[in-house]
């Protein structure tokens, strides 16, 4: 639904993850102040021309067999301004935290991969240098498992962790229109890191403590010297 406001540029992104038809339709707000405006629809920087049109509204029909048929549709309004808006065509997307995922030695870390789509198959692979190595539960069942949760959602396991682990992974959902991939990255942290700073702040309380004791003890005989270069002066 286009509103009609100068300069608007509305975005969508459209999941296509099999051979299917899709419609795309651009209505104009029935309140916006263009009217009769000049539609044109484009791939890309390519021209097309819309199947249907109705008063305020603009439809093209599209038949997605292959992944070359995927990317940006757009519908473009002229009049007294200009507006558009943009369909973005792609494999649909994987969800999953952007954030690090931080744990320690010895520790499990988990990490779950979502679709809006069911795909074929699930992939985890795990960076090393500049390859993908994939990971093969089956081949090392004491150091990862892979869990189905559901038809769309994967969860990868890894086990009895080490500062080797840490590093960035991938997991891959393959739909017959092409694939997606979510990028993630451990963080393995000794199980030391935690006690650090208490134990740095021990260690300052500790010199301080000390610190406090030799001065004590310091003044304490510097009394002890003076009362007794007393005494000797009254006995003078």
């Amino acid at each position: 639904l286009i509103i009609g406001v100068s300069g608007t540029a509305l975005q969508k992104n459209v999941s296509v993850g099999s051979p299917t038809k899709v419609e795309l339709t651009c209505k104009l707000d029935e309140n916006s102040h263009l009217k009769n405006p000049q539609v044109t629809w484009k791939r890309g920087s390519e021209t097309i021309s819309h199947t249907s049109k109705t008063q305020n509204s603009w439809t093209i029909q599209l038949t997605i067999s292959d992944n070359s048929q995927l990317g940006s549709y757009s519908c473009i309004l002229k009049g007294e301004v200009e507006v558009s808006a943009t369909f973005h065509l792609q494999v649909p997307q994987i969800e999953g935290k952007e954030k690090p995922v931080i744990t320690y030695e010895g520790d499990l870390a988990v990490m779950v991969c979502k679709t809006e789509y069911a795909p074929m198959a699930w992939n985890w692979y795990m960076t090393n240098g500049t390859e993908l190595v994939a990971i093969n539960p089956s081949s090392d069942t004491n150091k990862f498992r892979i869990k189905k949760q559901s038809a769309n959602v994967d969860r990868l396991e890894i086990l009895k962790l080490t500062k080797e682990d840490s590093g960035v992974y991938w997991c891959e959902a393959a739909f017959r229109l092409g694939k997606s991939k979510r990028r993630f990255e451990l963080k393995v942290l000794s199980i030391m890191a935690p006690l650090k700073p208490f134990i740095a702040v021990v260690a300052e309380v500790v010199i301080l403590v000390t610190t406090i004791a030799l001065y004590e003890v310091y003044s304490k005989r510097k009394g002890e010297e003076g009362e007794r270069e007393f005494d000797q002066i009254e006995q003078l």
